[in-house]
Order: C-alpha cells, then sequence, then structure tokens
C-alpha cells in the first residue's frame, strides 16, 4: 500500500510541475496591441506610398491564421505582392481581447471566421472583406483526401485584385493611339 501512495504522489507531483510548465507558443499576433493605433499607423503609411492595407484578423491560438502567415512568410511571390502593394497589419481577436472598437471599425469582419482579411484604401475606408475560406487548396493529396492549407495562387489573385491600381478607373481606360 505504501508504495503505490509513493507512486501516486509521485505522478501527482510530476503532472502538477508538467502541467504549469509554460509552453512557448507561436506569437504571430500582440494580443496587447493598441489595434486602432496599429490600424491608423498603417493608413497613414499606406497613403503616402500610394498602397492599400491589408488588415489580417486572427489569433495566436488559430491554426489557420498561424498557417496563413508561415505560407505567406515563405512563399516568395506572396511576400513580394504584399510587400509592393501593402501595408500589412495583424490585428489580434482571442477570448481575452476581442478588439470590438477594431472590429466595429473594420465591419466586423470576424463574422466569416478566422483568418479574415480586410482591405482599406489610403483613407481607411474598408474596400472589401475576404473570407479566407475562398482561399483554402483544392488540391487532393495522395491519399485521396482534399489538402488542408490556402492555395497560393487564390491568394495571390485576391491580393492583386485589391491593389491601388487594381481598383484605379483609370487603369482600365482605353489608352490613347
Amino acid at each position: 500500500m505504501k508504495k503505490i501512495i509513493t507512486i501516486l504522489t509521485v505522478l501527482f507531483i510530476s503532472a502538477t510541475a508538467f502541467g504549469q510548465a509554460k509552453k512557448e507558443g507561436v506569437h504571430i499576433y500582440n494580443p496587447e496591441a493598441n489595434a486602432m493605433a496599429d490600424l491608423k499607423t498603417a493608413t497613414e503609411k499606406a497613403a503616402k506610398a500610394n498602397k492599400h492595407v491589408l488588415v489580417q484578423v486572427g489569433g495566436n491560438w488559430c491554426t489557420w491564421c498561424i498557417a496563413f502567415h508561415n505560407l505567406v512568410d515563405t512563399t516568395a511571390v506572396l511576400k513580394q505582392t504584399i510587400n509592393d502593394n501593402f501595408e500589412y497589419v495583424l490585428v489580434n481577436w482571442d477570448k481575452d481581447h476581442h478588439n470590438d472598437e477594431a472590429m466595429k471599425y473594420l465591419g466586423f469582419p470576424n463574422r466569416f471566421g478566422y483568418p479574415v482579411f480586410v482591405v482599406l484604401d489610403g483613407k481607411g475606408k474598408v474596400l472589401h472583406i475576404q473570407n479566407s475560406a475562398y482561399l483554402e487548396s483544392e488540391e487532393i493529396g495522395a491519399n485521396g483526401k482534399r489538402k488542408v492549407g490556402h492555395d497560393v495562387k487564390k491568394i495571390n489573385a485576391f491580393l492583386k485584385g485589391w491593389t491601388v491600381a487594381a481598383v484605379d478607373p483609370e487603369t482600365y481606360k482605353p489608352k490613347a493611339k
């Protein structure tokens, strides 16, 4: 009996210590950031650089948000398109930090789930809210099942469709001969 109590005590202490060990998670989003200030700064920079603002709303808890961020970070064409055409802002949403003022300002994009993308012009006007589900891959893997993740071509088409040039009517006027 003494042996069982000793084993249970060791297991309890180990479990307690392990449960209290702080796990290092992903820290792409800053829960303490002032989202409205970040949006204002990005909008001011975008106006000066003749760009739009690309807002990614999500959280460090969201595997799809992290996967999207990692895909952009490791895919040269996506990184280039964003850098050339947008000021990129990450707005955190989690159970403790709802960023209610930012969500209202952005048109409550979180209604589409996470991540969700919002394109703002250089004046801060919401031009588009993009549900990321439409950017997911349709590719079928070797196992016959749909691959999990986002599609680079779909993302790039979305991004290019919301550049300053893409929404400027002058872009589509016939050229003088």
